[in-house]
């Protein structure tokens, strides 16, 4: 996905977006090293996980072969935070049903086919050594890459889905927008970019779900984690939205002539945060799955910072880096394809002088991010 030429300009198109992927390996600007976030959404959701696998085992007559999917792995050893809690969660309830024989494991790692897997497979030893003794040469780790909003799986074969902070990850960039100086909707796009936006979402949700129905058993679960949204006003964006950010970054470089507003107005990412609304609706529609439960989260991002000039130089610098780092790691892989990749040192520069203006200045508010947890179970 490197490009060298900065004055080379691409398009998002369907090939593109096959190629989308969190940055891999375990530099700076890497998934892996950048993700302290994501790890932190599947701590707060592993409680759900837990009781949802628990029900599922005892309405499946706790089965002698399980398998469990974890979609949009992405790069590095998050996955196997979920995949450890997973099956351990498995053993510990045959444990409790006073069954002797555990139940061989076997754990799917879905990605697009760019995600580097190999990355992540380095940890596979050490999630091996953190299983309960039960599981010792019973749990089996292997790659399933694709897209998920496709089949991935043979029918009826999976008991258990887990997707934490991918499904708003859209197949594409919806067709036809028109939304100056903003790559996401903000209070100032036109009504007909936010309805583009949420029928992409409604398309690939219903199709996901579509795809899973084929896939899981009846009475098998899924548990999804999201970013969504709470505003009744589709244009209002209340917390610290990250694409927001990045348009003010690239319209810097725009006033440098580093960039010219033509890109900008052509980019926008293919991302949607949807409400439990929007969310209970698609799944209604759609109709294989019983909802369990939907809930809105709110959780802090970074408290406020109390300065009101950005030293670059300072510490407190470091962490509103730390952030940019975190957006870049996630998105470069659409960023270059349009941009180049000689732009992006200085992009994520100027992200994090936002960040630190966002969180700094006179207001000095906590900013919130809206996650959604679903549960569901395949009628």
């Amino acid at each position: 996905m490197a490009i060298s030429q900065q004055s080379k300009l691409y398009y998002i198109t369907d090939s593109t977006m096959d190629a989308f992927s969190m940055n891999g390996g375990d530099g700076e600007n890497s998934y892996a090293n950048n993700s302290a976030y994501q790890k932190t959404v599947l701590t707060e959701t592993q409680l759900v996980v837990a009781e949802n696998i628990r029900e599922m085992l005892v309405e499946l007559s706790f089965p002698e072969y399980i398998k469990v999917a974890d979609l949009g792995c992405s790069s590095g050893p998050n996955t196997f935070l979920a995949m450890s809690g997973m099956v351990n969660t498995i053993i510990d309830s045959y444990q409790e049903e006073g069954r002797t024989d555990s139940p061989e494991i076997d754990c799917f790692l879905n990605d697009l086919s760019e995600n580097d897997f190999n990355t992540t497979f380095k940890w596979i030893p050490s999630f091996h050594e953190d299983l309960k003794a039960d599981l010792k040469g019973r749990c089996f780790v292997s790659a399933t890459p694709g897209s998920f909003y496709s089949r991935l799986f043979p029918r009826k074969s999976l008991h258990f889905v887990h997707s934490s902070y991918s499904i708003h990850w859209l197949s594409r960039v919806p067709q036809g927008l028109d939304n100056k100086k903003s790559v996401f909707i903000n209070s100032s796009s036109p009504q007909n970019v936010y309805k583009s936006y949420l029928e992409q979402f409604q398309t690939d949700f219903s199709s996901f779900l579509k795809m899973r129905s084929e896939e899981i058993m009846p009475n098998g679960r899924m548990v999804l984690a999201l970013i969504g949204r709470n505003a009744s006003d589709p244009l209002y964006r209340d917390c610290f939205h990250m694409w927001s950010l990045l348009s003010e970054s690239l319209l810097d470089l725009v006033a440098e002539g580093v960039v010219k507003e033509s890109e900008v107005d052509a980019f926008n990412v293919p991302f949607y945060d949807p409400t439990e609304g929007e969310v209970k609706d698609v799944v209604e529609s759609e109709g294989s799955f019983e909802i369990n439960m939907i809930e809105t989260r709110e959780f802090i991002d970074h408290p406020a910072s109390s300065e009101d000039v950005v030293d670059e130089s300072s510490d407190r610098f470091k962490q509103w880096q730390k952030i940019a780092n975190s957006v870049r790691c996630i998105s470069e892989s659409v960023l270059i394809p349009h941009f180049g990749e000689a732009i992006m040192d200085s992009l994520f520069h100027r992200y994090a002088i936002h960040v630190a203006k966002h969180f700094g200045g006179s207001t000095r508010l906590h900013k919130t991010t809206v996650n959604l947890v679903v549960s569901l179970t395949r009628k």
